[in-house]
């Protein structure tokens, strides 16, 4: 079987991170249990659980075994071979996962996590072997090599990545990357009371930050649309192919946006960020999107990275607002917290991971 590079293996590496987020946060109060690590595996079993409890730890661990086998498949390793690693790799993790949950005093170890974790990886691999049996994967392989350049996995999963991290809240419609004022937060707390206090003495007399205003606002959103748009130029063929994953880009991030608004304040204001200024900039970053399908892919990496620089800069300088604050709260306090944790953390680092991308991508040989 051909081997080929496949966006599978980025993901599957990024899904085991965000398994690992979701199993162990918060991340305090760890503490040496007084039972072996393994003694959940000859537990009772819980007597109390709940239907939402069983099909998150089943569908939890599903797409990790359907990643795991598709990146194996599409490596050139056998159906069987393939199959077998999905649920081990499953099984290991989920094995890994529940015996560090001993450490926490917020976590239990379970053994019917793990058999719903191992039987959920089991049925994600093979599903793979399904799709892979019905010739899906061979027709994604065709489709892909007539819309994208051979070496195109890197860019395929940040553009996959994309529509999920604007699923987070955020003070403006596509600006991604708001983590650099929890990273300092998080610094000021941790240096309080030491020597290096001082250091965080500037920022804490630092006043409030300045709205960016509408133009800023206005910016934000025209240059957070056209960074998916310039990661695809890098690996889309050229032609009409581009123009078609700029009206895809501008859809998802439009779907995800709403879909976002509905999940924090509910359906009746999924529309909300639809205003004239939102409908504007939206209009123009299609236009300028459009007439930068027309360069070369090299020239698209280089005003990426641009476009990407200048919407962190804005995203450090636009204040959260109150209701998003309320929104973040209720998701990391809610049922949602599995999946606050996931999109947190696409949405924080999607684009300091595609500014490494693009520059990767600006030293690569030209592909036709």
């Amino acid at each position: 079987m051909a081997r080929h590079r496949s966006s599978a293996v980025p993901l599957s590496w990024l899904y085991v991170g965000l398994i690992v987020y979701a199993s162990l946060y918060p991340f305090t109060g760890w503490r040496v249990p007084g039972h072996p690590a393994l003694a959940f595996l000859t537990a009772p079993w819980w007597r109390w659980w709940t239907g939402f409890d069983v099909v998150s730890n089943l569908l939890g661990y599903l797409p990790l075994g359907a990643l795991v086998f598709g990146a194996q498949v599409r490596g050139g390793a056998s159906v069987l071979r393939s199959v077998l690693l999905g649920v081990l790799a499953g099984a290991l993790l989920s094995l890994t996962m529940e015996m560090t949950q001993n450490f926490l005093p917020n976590r239990v170890a379970s053994n019917v996590d793990l058999g719903l974790n191992i039987a959920g990886a089991a049925l994600g691999a093979a599903l793979g072997a399904l799709v892979h049996r019905l010739g899906a994967i061979e027709r994604w392989q065709a489709a892909r090599d007539h819309w994208f350049i051979q070496h195109s996995a890197g860019g395929l999963a940040l553009l996959l990545l994309w529509p999920l991290g604007l699923l987070l809240p955020t003070t403006v419609p596509f600006g991604l990357g708001q983590v650099l004022a929890r990273l300092r937060d998080q610094l000021i707390a941790l240096l309080e009371g030491t020597a290096a206090q001082a250091w965080t003495e500037g920022w804490r007399a630092a006043g409030p930050v300045a709205p960016i205003g509408p133009a800023g606002e206005l910016s934000l959103i025209i240059l957070g649309l056209l960074a998916p748009c310039l990661v695809a130029f890098t690996i889309a063929r050229p032609g009409w192919r581009r123009v078609v994953l700029v009206l895809g880009a501008v859809a998802l991030g439009c779907a995800a946006t709403t879909l976002s608004i509905a999940l924090s304040f509910g359906p009746d204001h999924a529309l909300a960020w639809v205003t004239p200024l939102g409908l504007q900039a939206i209009a123009i970053g299609t236009i300028a999107a459009t007439l930068l399908s027309l360069v070369p892919r090299r020239v698209a990496a280089g005003f990426g990275l641009m476009a990407l620089t200048a919407m962190l800069m804005l995203v450090a300088r636009a204040p959260s607002d109150p209701y998003q604050v309320w929104s973040l709260q209720a998701w990391e306090q809610g049922r949602f917290i599995r999946f606050h944790g996931a999109v947190q953390w696409v949405g924080w680092i999607w684009p300091y991971a595609t500014l490494a991308y693009l520059l990767a991508r600006i030293s690569a040989r030209d592909e036709g």
